[in-house]
């Protein structure tokens, strides 16, 4: 037997693993079966090349949890070790020192890699067990070795009986570990971490009842034996190439990934590249309609088929992490904070990969079946113009199939929507003018009256919308869009001008004064000549200052305006019989009445009556009637 100390730079390694790994303890499972996963896959490399001389038959690594005995065995069937191959690769631990460690990785010493980062994969047993044991036989012609640690720097390293290839690992569960002795959290780690490894994983067994033969006899009671319980999916679908898989196979491996998600995805996105990187992935659309507080990390990040975490910032394009779905590569290192990995070379080549991919696939989907992608539109709008927003590279392609709705459900691209336009919405500059609503119930009257005119009225209800024209704005000068209730729209559209006023100069004057007596400061008195069958009261807002209040509540405070004050037009059509009655009335009581039920009117078609004063109009409405 021999006997003797742990070769490592601090005098005992173990307690400071645990102290500042703790809180991610439970990866010690994860970390063992990546090790037993890799011999496997080692030897059977060796044996494809001839180096090894053995079969490689059909191995699966083994957990067991021993309850009573409080131990945990993971078994792999793998390359095993020589007794000088566990002095190598167990006793001699590479570590650059404690002092080093703290410095460099105080802030991220919680991140589940460090321990890989360090070649320690294997010490993170010390997380949650007291002793550790490891009975090994290579796959050469040499005894078996069996070594133990009580984690401490002295181990015994001594001759085995083991007579399979293959290596056992016994971790003796310290008393504040006991937790992992149970079935149900042992599942859990396995179903969280080694899902989709690439070698079986037994845990436990399960009964299966056998079919009943054809011959069988009425009162023939069926079989039943038990079998392995394979818990995880060596071959899960993203390892395969998209020529072997169905629509329906990409279903079925969305269920597997969400098994509590009833809706189908909208479509997949098969990510397969080997230059300048390596990456696998299948990303889903899921239904997003305009919500913009969707529950994002639902992407999960794998490293050669182990999970590592389900934060995939700064590998997947922000706008990209309300998707769902799976990424792989051996590129992304399991050691890196987040902030490392938003630094790193390779991780920003893997992020402009894939929003090059995902919008290489979003024009071919429209390209293919238009009237597929226009249905969808709604459910996967708010991805794509986060997207335009959020990345120049998106944004350039994002032109080819972006669509822009109108509230009469026709759909069209920039340029169509330029060339249907320049006939007949233009200024007098000869800018293209595009008129849009944002709410299609609240700005009904708006919209009705823009179609009456013959204008194309688009449907952007999206919560970023303003930030988003303002964008296309910045990048096409010839074009402006404005509000469908903005106060610009008949400033900038060219329109009717024959229509003149039945009230002198004075009598707008007075009817200014008059008007100004009674409304809020929040509102700005215009005096216009419209169609005398038009509304006699409209209420529109400053384009400008209505799209930063938005923008400004939508960006976060980004443009430094806070709170912004409420501001209104109240456009009065002098043509009106109402006008002509709030000038000529004597009665200013009466006056007053008109005056306030017109604007309560005017407020409640935009939706701005709210509280206590609609309560008051709802109640001098009934005088009135009365």
């Amino acid at each position: 037997m021999t006997t003797g100390k742990i070769n490592v730079s601090v005098e005992n390694i173990f307690p400071l693993i645990k102290k500042f790994l703790y809180s991610d303890h439970e990866i010690f499972l994860r970390e063992l079966i990546s090790n037993g996963t890799d011999a496997t896959l080692k030897l059977k490399h060796l044996i494809s090349i001839g180096e090894a001389k053995v079969e490689y038959g059909n191995p699966i690594i083994e957990v067991k949890v021993d309850k009573e005995g409080k131990k945990i065995h993971i078994i792999d069937q793998g390359l095993g070790m020589t007794a000088d191959e566990v002095e190598k690769y167990i006793n001699q631990v590479a570590f650059s020192g404690a002092e080093e460690f703290l410095d460099k990785y105080k802030d991220s010493a919680k991140d589940s890699g460090i321990i890989g980062h360090f070649g320690l994969g294997f010490y993170s047993a010390f997380m949650v067990a007291e002793k550790v044991e490891i009975i090994t036989k290579s796959y050469k012609d040499e005894p078996a070795a069996h070594w133990t640690c009580d984690g401490s720097p002295e181990f015994t390293l001594e001759p085995a009986d083991k007579t399979s290839r293959g290596t056992e690992i016994i971790l003796h569960i310290a008393e504040d570990s006991l937790e992992f002795l149970e079935d149900s959290k042992i599942s859990g780690l396995l179903n969280k971490y080694n899902k989709f490894m690439p070698i079986p994983i037994k845990f436990g067994t399960r009964t299966e009842t056998l079919p009943k033969p054809e011959d069988a006899p009425e009162d023939y009671v069926n079989e039943t034996v038990e079998t392995d319980n394979i818990i995880n999916n060596p071959n899960p679908a993203w390892t395969k190439q998209p020529s072997e898989l169905s629509d329906e196979d990409y279903k079925n491996f969305y269920r597997e990934l969400y098994p509590m998600q009833f809706e189908d995805p909208l479509f997949h996105i098969h990510l397969n590249v080997d230059y300048p990187f390596n990456l696998t992935g299948i990303l889903y659309f899921p239904k997003l309609g305009s919500d913009m507080q969707i529950q994002k990390d639902k992407i999960q990040l794998y490293q050669n088929q182990v999970y590592v975490t389900d934060n995939v910032e700064g590998i997947v394009p922000e706008f990209l992490t309300m998707l769902k779905g799976v990424i792989d590569s051996p590129d992304i290192p399991l050691n890196v904070s987040r902030s490392g990995l938003q630094a790193d070379g390779a991780v920003k080549k893997i992020s402009n990969y894939i929003t090059r991919k995902v919008a290489d696939k979003l024009k071919a989907l429209f390209n293919e079946n238009r009237a597929d992608f226009e249905a969808k539109w709604n459910d996967i709008k708010i991805v794509l113009e986060y997207g335009m927003l959020s990345e120049d590279k998106f944004y350039e392609k994002a032109g080819a199939f972006v669509l822009y709705p109108t509230v009469d459900d026709t759909y069209f691209t920039l340029e169509e929507l330029k060339e249907k336009l320049k006939e007949n919405q233009t200024d007098k500059d000869g800018k293209l003018v595009v008129l849009y609503a944002g709410n299609k119930d609240a700005q009904h009257s708006y919209i009705e009256a823009a179609k009456d005119k013959g204008y194309e009225v688009l449907l952007l209800d999206s919560p970023i919308i303003s930030h988003l024209i303002q964008k296309i704005e910045n990048d096409n000068k010839d074009v402006t869009f404005v509000r469908v209730d903005s106060d610009h729209i008949d400033n900038l559209i060219k329109k009717d001008e024959n229509t003149i006023s039945k009230l002198s100069e004075d009598e707008k004057a007075t009817l200014k004064t008059s008007l100004e007596a009674y409304i809020p400061k929040a509102y700005s008195v215009q005096l216009e000549a419209m169609d005398s069958q038009a509304a006699p009261f409209l209420i529109t807002q400053p384009e400008f200052m209505r799209r930063m209040k938005e923008m400004s509540q939508t960006g976060g405070g980004m443009f430094g305006m806070g709170n912004m004050p409420e501001m209104y037009n109240l456009v009065v059509n002098t043509n009106s019989d109402l006008a002509s009655s709030i000038l000529n009335t004597e009665d200013k009581v009466h006056q007053e009445h008109l005056v306030k039920q017109a604007l309560d009117l005017a407020k409640l078609s935009q939706n701005l009556l709210k509280g206590e004063a609609l309560t008051a109009f709802v109640k001098r409405s009934f005088e009135m009637i009365k």
